[in-house]
């Protein structure tokens, strides 16, 4: 039966580590659990944002009038950026027409706030798309040198348990060596997912961003005239879609 000594392996290389190396393993193991449930969560966020934003922008490019999205919304509430952005550039041309320029925030024609009202709502869909992201790329950034790190120290007690023995040879040093590079292993591991999937939700946010822009200027339009700047049929691929009469202000 071998003994300890000559017993290699991960497990071998943790029995033998002290404090600081453990601890790099433990930072690294946290790493790897954060971005994982970063990951399963805002992939399941993105794929159920996907499929209320087609079933919204369905339902709006097909309605008869902006009054007929507004009541929509009224009904079944505000679950994705496209209702989001809506919503708020409908109320925003309600509040002006029924209260004006009451406050500094509210200041010029309606147009300006609404514009104003756009602008806002699409910084936060954009906070809220990037939330997350900054642990992604930091995770993905740093594990690979915490990792190089944790093999970096293990190789130095490796050498020194090596010189202290009076054996030199290769096969003593193979072993010990070869040990201590796993950690620069489990940092490429945390590493490579943590990078992968942010690059994958940037370019998600990036395309979602560029709908969103495209969206809020046909939005601005409707709410402003009443119409496209076009032939709605023709820019949805030939769908049959009307376009939308303009939301009645309301009352004063």
């Amino acid at each position: 039966m071998p003994d300890a000594s000559t017993s290699l392996g991960f497990a071998h290389f943790i029995a033998q580590s002290d404090v600081v190396g453990k601890t790099l393993l433990a930072i690294l193991v946290a790493m790897s659990a954060i971005s994982w449930v970063l990951i399963a969560v805002k992939g399941l966020t993105h794929l159920v944002r996907k499929q209320r934003s087609e079933k919204f922008l369905g339902f709006f490019w097909n309605a008869r009038s902006l009054d007929e999205v507004g009541a929509e919304i009224t009904t079944h509430g505000v679950h994705e950026p496209f209702a989001h952005l809506t919503a708020h550039a409908m109320n925003a041309q309600v509040h002006h027409a029924k209260y004006g320029a009451a406050k500094l925030s509210e200041a010029g024609s309606a147009q300006d706030f609404v514009t104003r009202t756009i602008k806002k709502v699409l910084d936060e869909e954009t906070t809220k798309m990037e939330n997350g992201l900054t642990w992604l790329a930091t995770i993905g950034a740093t594990a690979p040198f915490v990792g190089l790190f944790g093999t970096v120290w293990g190789v130095y007690h490796a050498l020194v348990a090596i010189g202290m023995s009076g054996s030199g040879t290769l096969d003593k040093v193979a072993g010990p060596v070869g040990e201590a590079l796993i950690m620069t292993g489990i940092g490429l591991a945390v590493a490579i997912p943590a990078v992968v999937a942010y690059n994958a939700f940037t370019r998600s946010n990036r395309v979602l961003n560029a709908k969103l822009d495209a969206f809020a200027f046909e939005l601005m339009t409707f709410l402003s005239m009443g119409s496209t700047m076009g032939e709605a049929g023709s820019r949805r691929d030939g769908a049959n879609v009307r376009p939308l009469a303009a939301a009645k202000p309301a009352a004063a």
